[in-house]
């Protein structure tokens, strides 16, 4: 049959001007199972943070990676009403490095903001990460929260330029332990198991042009020059769900790219629920949530005692690990 008139849009332009940051968001939540039993309520929670404490102008991506219904309903609500700019929704999950191959070529900001789905951002949060990417040379990523195992490694890049010329550089234990309390709780980590990772490694907190960061940076959040992050990501689809990521610090910081993290914290972790006393804290900013419901803890017995040995953890873990694979396959 042949085509009757003509595409009214032929000859006409769009008005849309990209921003110059675009804020892209990873979000996961295939079920309300164990690990993902209180997820929902966490993504709502990092979507409805930026939303309320984001002032510089931004486009909005968010890419769902084969999340439940429920989830795609409420992102599909967001985008009706004007809140997200770009919905991307993938009928299965192709991995975290997959995700982030299609979002950020896609991203039409020369300023990349991304965030996994557990992030609560603080506000000002932007603002003090573009004021670091502006102001610092080189700059391949910066973050929102200091974490100290990130020191370990694909820092070389970092140290050499907190040693030059007009930098000033303080090492030790200078981290705020209230902010090492913050992470392993929301990281589910022991104090012993923390202690561990960070063994040997100290902190060094850098000054240039009157602005003080944290050398490190995390790959849950960062905001970065899209340029940059380009050049570092895997040129080759991967099929691994998870993993990568600390590829990705590493061939940033081989780039000869900085990895900054903004002091004062700009952002809190959520974890994979949000208890009342994290849900305290974020209805002070504005931001109603609605909190896990708490589990009655009992004295130990002989099964949890025997759950709890570094040996049945690790098979436990990776059992864990096989079945997720199954599942979400």
């Amino acid at each position: 049959m042949p085509r009757i008139g003509m595409n009214p849009s032929r000859g006409k332009k769009s008005d849309y001007v990209p921003a110059r940051v675009t804020v892209a968001v990873l979000t996961y939540v295939p079920n309300s199972l164990g690990y993902f039993e209180n997820r929902l309520e966490v993504t709502k929670t990092c979507l409805q943070s930026i939303l309320k404490h984001t002032s510089v102008p931004y486009d909005l991506m968010v890419f769902d990676n084969g999340s439940r219904p429920e989830l795609v309903d409420y992102l599909r609500q967001l985008k009706d009403a004007g809140d997200i700019d770009f919905l991307m929704l993938s009928s299965q999950n192709i991995g975290k490095i997959g995700a982030l191959q299609l979002m950020f070529k896609a991203a039409p900001g020369e300023v990349i903001a991304y965030c996994d789905d557990d992030v609560f951002y603080l506000p000002g949060w932007l603002e003090r990460s573009l004021e670091v990417l502006d102001t610092f040379p080189n700059v391949g990523i910066v973050s929102g929260m200091y974490i100290k195992p990130h020191m370990k490694e694909g820092i070389e890049s970092t140290l050499k330029f907190a040693a030059s010329k007009g930098v000033e550089m303080q090492r030790g234990n200078l981290v705020d332990p209230a902010l090492e309390q913050h992470y392993m709780d929301q990281m589910g980590r022991t104090e012993e198991k923390y202690r561990g990772e960070v063994a040997g490694l100290e902190d060094v907190l850098i000054t240039y042009k009157g602005i003080s960061v944290w050398a490190s940076a995390g790959h849950y959040q960062l905001v970065t020059k899209k340029e940059a992050i380009l050049q570092a990501l895997p040129k080759n689809w991967s099929s691994n769900l998870m993993g990568q990521m600390r590829d990705l610090d590493v061939t940033i910081d081989k780039l000869g790219m900085l990895r900054l993290c903004t002091t004062p914290p700009t952002l809190r972790l959520l974890g994979n629920q949000i208890d009342e006393s994290a849900a305290a804290v974020i209805r002070q900013y504005g931001v109603e949530v609605q909190a896990a419901a708490a589990e009655k803890k009992d004295a130990p017995g002989w099964k949890t005692r025997i759950a709890r040995l570094p040996l049945i953890q690790k098979i436990a873990y990776r059992l864990y690990e096989r079945m997720f694979k199954i599942i979400n396959a």
